[in-house]
C-alpha cells in the first residue's frame, strides 16, 4: 500500500493577488472596527466631575460649585451628580470654566491677536514610539487649558484621523487631505478648506487617507519639470493663514523621511520626538537626529533663518518595574540629548493600551468608567508635559497684545 501525499503548499504569491488579499483584509477590518466600537460606533468626549473640573482651573471644587449653582452665574450649570454636591460638565463647559476661571492665560480672540499660533510637530520614525497618541494628547491637553488646536495628520495610515473620530476609509478621501493643496497651492479656499471638526470641543483636523503616498510621486515630477521649485514651502505657505484663526497646530507625519515629513519638519516651530527608553527605541533616534542633520545641511543655504523655538524629546511608555531596562537606557538619554530631554515622563499603563485598542486615548475616559488612579496615573503626566510647552508660548502671546 502506497502512502498517500500530501499536496505541496505553495508559498509564492503573484502581484495580481495582492489586491483580493487586500480586500479581504478591508473586510476582516470592517468587521472587527464594528466590534472595537461598541457599543459607541462614533467617538464621544468624556463628561467632567465638579472636582475634575476644579483640578482644570486650579481652583478648590466649592468654588466650581458655587459658580455653577448661584443665581445668576454666566457659567453652565451641568447636571446634579450623585448626592447633588457634584456635577458633571460637558467637555465644552469644562473649557468655559478654565478659560474664565483659570489663572491659565487665555490667548485673546484671534481677530485682536497680533501674535501668530505655533506649530509643533510630533515625529519619530520608530513604530510603537507612541508617536501618534502622544500628538494627539498633546493636542487634547492643550485645548483642556482652554486652546483652541488643529491637528494636521500627514501619515497615509491615519491614525491621528481615527484618533479624532473620522473613519479614514468611508468618511474621508483624498479631497479633505492636504493632497488637493499639494497639487494646487492657489486652490479656493487653501488648507482651510479641509479643515473638519471632531467630537473634542476645541479640536479640529485636516485628515489623512492612504491617498497621501501620492504627494511622494507627485513631489519629485514637479521638482524634475521646474529646477526652482521649492517644494519644502508648500505646508508652510498653506499653514500659514491657519496661524491667526488656532493656538497651536499639531503635526504627526510618518514614520519614515518622506517629501511631506520633510514638509513638516521645515513648517514646524518646534519638534517633540516621543521616545520609549528601549534600548532599540534609543539606537533608532540615533537615525532619525543622522538623517535629520542631512536634511538641515542640504536645506541651511535656503533656509539660514530657520530656528526652531525648542526640541524635546520626551519619554514615554515608561515601564517601572524592577526588570525594566528604562533606568539604563534613560542614562543614555540623559547623555545624549541633555537639555532636550523632558524631565517629564508618561509611564507605561494597560489603560493606553486598551485605550488604543478603542481608538481612544487616556483623555477620552471620564470618571465613570471606573479607572480613575490608573488614569491618572498618564493623564497628570501628559497634562503637565502640556502646561510646560504652553508656558513656552505664553510669555511670546503676552508681549504681542
Amino acid at each position: 500500500m502506497t502512502k498517500a501525499e500530501l499536496p505541496a503548499i505553495t508559498r509564492r504569491v503573484p502581484l495580481a493577488d495582492i489586491a483580493g488579499f487586500s480586500k479581504k483584509l478591508a473586510l476582516l477590518t470592517s468587521q472587527l472596527r464594528e466590534q472595537i466600537l461598541t457599543p459607541r460606533p462614533r467617538k464621544a468626549p468624556p463628561m467632567f466631575t465638579t472636582a475634575e473640573v476644579a483640578d482644570l482651573c486650579g481652583l478648590d471644587r466649592t468654588k466650581i460649585h458655587y459658580q455653577a449653582t448661584r443665581e445668576g452665574s454666566t457659567l453652565p450649570r451641568g447636571v446634579a451628580h450623585g448626592t447633588g454636591r457634584s456635577r458633571l460638565f460637558t467637555l465644552a463647559e469644562a473649557r468655559l470654566y478654565v478659560q474664565q476661571l483659570s489663572e491659565i492665560y487665555q490667548s485673546p480672540l484671534v481677530t485682536e491677536r497680533d501674535a501668530d499660533g505655533k506649530i509643533v510637530l510630533v515625529a519619530n520614525f520608530k513604530g510603537g514610539s507612541t508617536k501618534t497618541t502622544t500628538a494627539m494628547c498633546i493636542a487634547q491637553g492643550l485645548s483642556l487649558r482652554g486652546r483652541k488646536v488643529l491637528a494636521v495628520d500627514l501619515d497615509p495610515q491615519a491614525s491621528m484621523t481615527e484618533l479624532c473620530g473620522l473613519y479614514a476609509e468611508n468618511e474621508v478621501d483624498e479631497d479633505a487631505t492636504v493632497l488637493p493643496y499639494i497639487y494646487d497651492q492657489d486652490i479656493e479656499g487653501g488648507l482651510q478648506s479641509r479643515v473638519k471638526v471632531t467630537y473634542w470641543d476645541g479640536i479640529d483636523v485636516i485628515a489623512a487617507h492612504t491617498s497621501l503616498f501620492s504627494a511622494e510621486f507627485y513631489i519629485p515630477s514637479m521638482l524634475s519639470k521646474r529646477p526652482n521649485y521649492e517644494f519644502w514651502k508648500i505646508l508652510e505657505r498653506g499653514l500659514e493663514p491657519l496661524r491667526k484663526k488656532y493656538d497651536y497646530i499639531i503635526i504627526d507625519t510618518a514614520p519614515s523621511l518622506s517629501y511631506l515629513t520633510l514638509n513638516a519638519l521645515l513648517a514646524a516651530d518646534s519638534m517633540v520626538m516621543p521616545l520609549v527608553p528601549e534600548s532599540l527605541d534609543f539606537i533608532s533616534s540615533v537615525s532619525f537626529w543622522g538623517l535629520f542633520s542631512d536634511v538641515a545641511d542640504n536645506f541651511k543655504s535656503r533656509e539660514p533663518n530657520k530656528v526652531y523655538d525648542f526640541i524635546s524629546v520626551l519619554l514615554s511608555k515608561v515601564d517601572t518595574s524592577q526588570t525594566s531596562s528604562a533606568p539604563i537606557v534613560r542614562s543614555w538619554t540623559q547623555r545624549a540629548y541633555e537639555d532636550w530631554l523632558t524631565p517629564t515622563e508618561i509611564p507605561a499603563s494597560s489603560v493606553m493600551s486598551n485605550g488604543a485598542l478603542a481608538l481612544s486615548t487616556v483623555f477620552d475616559l471620564s470618571k465613570s468608567d471606573g479607572v480613575t488612579k490608573t488614569v491618572q496615573r498618564v493623564r497628570q503626566p501628559m497634562m503637565d508635559y502640556c502646561g510646560w510647552l504652553d508656558e513656552m508660548y505664553v510669555e511670546q502671546w503676552r508681549l504681542a497684545q
